[in-house]
């Protein structure tokens, strides 16, 4: 596991089956995430890859077809993608990040954003936080969806990493440490929390300077993140198109930050953390 996420092309295979380490745990709180590679086996990825390609409508021989720069594919719950979000270093590393018992198993892979190679803009490169919970009112628009500051409804962002992913191929750009201003964001907004959008634009703003990162891996890599993590799209500029799956893991139950027997996990000692509560 690392949080080294530019550097070297990393080794594949079979899954791997480790844990965090306590150094990597304090990377998470600082940095807001941590990415493990081989954390599925790459014919768990390829299997993946096949039945997301025959949804596409596009051939993976025939770049002609490739006519947008991103497709979007919906809740996956095959084989291969229960496979690979089921591993046991991943249960290890959700146990160590979120706490044992206080998250939910997927049976499913959520949304594919499939990014192309294209000379059109992608139309969705903003920073911003994903949202967690519909608000009150009715709405159409996921940009009204909230986060606030017990993240209900989401314990992670996740990144799975499908294909493999190099510095020209549309990787996920991440603002390191952002997570702590976001949480000092939505401190004042309570339970109610604030909308997706208006979260995300003071976030850009109040993070401007922060040092960036762009997940990259080979395909079986996994991008584990704090929920309240900024992070963008950006455009294709590689060869080969990119498949990412981006699911949050979902929470038992709200976060708590004034837990009477001092147990916080990782999640929420980084929040803690930044608002000088330990």
């Amino acid at each position: 596991m690392s949080t080294e996420t530019n550097g070297p092309a990393r080794a594949s295979g079979e899954a791997r089956t480790s844990t965090f380490t306590p150094s990597e745990i304090d990377q998470f709180i600082r940095d807001g995430f941590v990415s493990i590679d081989n954390a599925f086996a790459t014919d768990t990825a390829a299997a993946g890859r096949e039945i997301l390609w025959g949804d596409t409508g596009c051939d993976p021989n025939d770049r002609a077809t490739w006519t947008k720069p991103v497709i979007r594919l919906w809740d996956y719950p095959q084989q291969p993608f229960r496979d690979a979000v089921n591993t046991p270093v991943l249960c290890e590393a959700f146990d160590a990040l979120v706490g044992k018992g206080r998250w939910v198993p997927r049976e499913s892979l959520g949304t594919f954003p499939i990014r192309f190679p294209h000379s059109d803009a992608p139309g969705d490169t903003g920073w911003h936080v994903d949202a967690s919970f519909a608000p009150d009112e009715k709405t159409d628009s996921y940009f009204e969806w909230r986060v606030n500051l017990r993240s209900k409804g989401r314990a992670l962002l996740m990144l799975f990493l499908f294909s493999d992913v190099g510095g020209d191929d549309a990787p996920t750009r991440i603002r390191i440490g952002s997570h702590m201003q976001v949480a000092r964001l939505l401190a004042p907004a309570g339970e109610s929390g604030m909308p997706m959008l208006e979260l995300s634009e003071q976030a850009a703003q109040t993070t401007e300077g922060l040092e960036e990162t762009i997940a990259v891996g080979k395909a079986g890599t996994v991008y584990l993140c704090h929920p309240f993590l900024l992070h963008a799209a950006q455009a294709h500029r590689g060869k080969t198109p990119k498949f990412m799956a981006q699911p949050p893991l979902f929470p038992r139950a709200p976060f708590e930050l004034n837990r009477a027997d001092g147990d916080y996990s990782p999640v929420e000692r980084a929040i803690r953390l930044a608002l000088r509560m330990e």
